[in-house]
């Protein structure tokens, strides 16, 4: 007995979102699959602008978020893998955020003069 060895196309990314706790990719054969945001640390720790930037790779075999340095590919999110990347190499990814993240914090110049020296400085 002969049995087909025919792999079925693997479908394309047409959409991605992410929602609170998952990635949301909607496919070219009508599908979406989600899967845990956990699953993907980068995006987890991304903000809502940078999350939303993002672009179709490879005719929509992947999706990549440019400002995280994040691709996911459609077939690794239909077999439900998460991201391979080390522990040490997303240490260092996000140890250089750190320094943007303080950045923002930090007040202006204007607002960390004291009132009257802001009125003064206004006149």
């Amino acid at each position: 007995m002969r049995t087909s060895t025919a792999e079925e196309p693997v479908p394309s990314a047409v959409r991605a979102r992410i929602l609170d706790e998952a990635v949301v990719v909607d496919l070219s054969d009508g599908r979406t699959v989600t899967a845990p945001l956990a699953w993907y640390p980068r995006l987890l720790h991304g903000n809502a602008r940078e999350r939303r930037n993002w672009r179709l790779i490879g005719r929509g075999v992947g999706i990549h978020w440019p400002d995280l340095d994040e691709d996911l590919s459609v077939e690794g999110i239909l077999a439900g893998k998460p991201s391979a990347e080390s522990q040490a190499s997303f240490k260092k990814w996000l140890a250089t955020r750190a320094p943007l993240a303080n950045k923002r914090m930090q007040p202006s110049r204007a607002s960390a003069r004291s009132p009257g020296a802001r009125r003064r400085a206004r006149s």
